[in-house]
């Protein structure tokens, strides 16, 4: 199983307002950067489609460790909180719906076939990768202006 390596990252100008993802895919010395966007859209839904995006790329089933500076994506899946929203309905432990529930699916969706390691980098820091995606995203956004 081939070994690939994700950066992700997503940007926003306002809260909702016009954001962008960007996503950077290598693999044996090889590089693939996507970027997308929508005029009128949140940071976390711009997060998640990055890796949405990263995973959708993908030709054939690998092994996948993805980089994001997203801590409530990491924990999703690292604390298992993406488990316990299904078996409560899509539901948080304090009741209230989950938001984004079409793109935590579409992202199951897509992750399934693969093996994914989810690893926290820090965002806006020294880690060069981070920072290329986090450009990529953010030039992306600015179509929208």
């Amino acid at each position: 199983m081939k070994e690939v390596i994700l950066y992700t990252d997503g940007a926003c100008s306002g809260n909702p307002g016009p954001g962008g993802w960007g996503a950077l895919l290598m693999w044996n010395g090889t590089e693939k950067e996507l970027s997308g966007g929508e005029p009128d859209t949140t940071n976390n839904r711009m997060e998640m489609k990055a890796i949405i995006e990263g995973l959708r790329a993908l030709k054939e089933t690998c092994h996948v460790k993805i980089h994001s500076d997203s801590a409530l994506i990491i924990n999703a899946f690292n604390q298992n909180w993406i488990t316990n929203w299904q078996k409560r309905g899509w539901r948080k432990s304090n009741k209230k719906p989950v938001e984004n529930q079409d793109l935590w699916k579409e992202m199951l969706n897509v992750m399934s076939p693969h093996k994914v390691d989810w690893i926290k980098v820090k965002g806006h820091s020294t880690n060069a990768l981070n920072n290329r995606v986090d450009e990529i995203a953010v030039a992306a956004s600015k179509q929208y202006f």
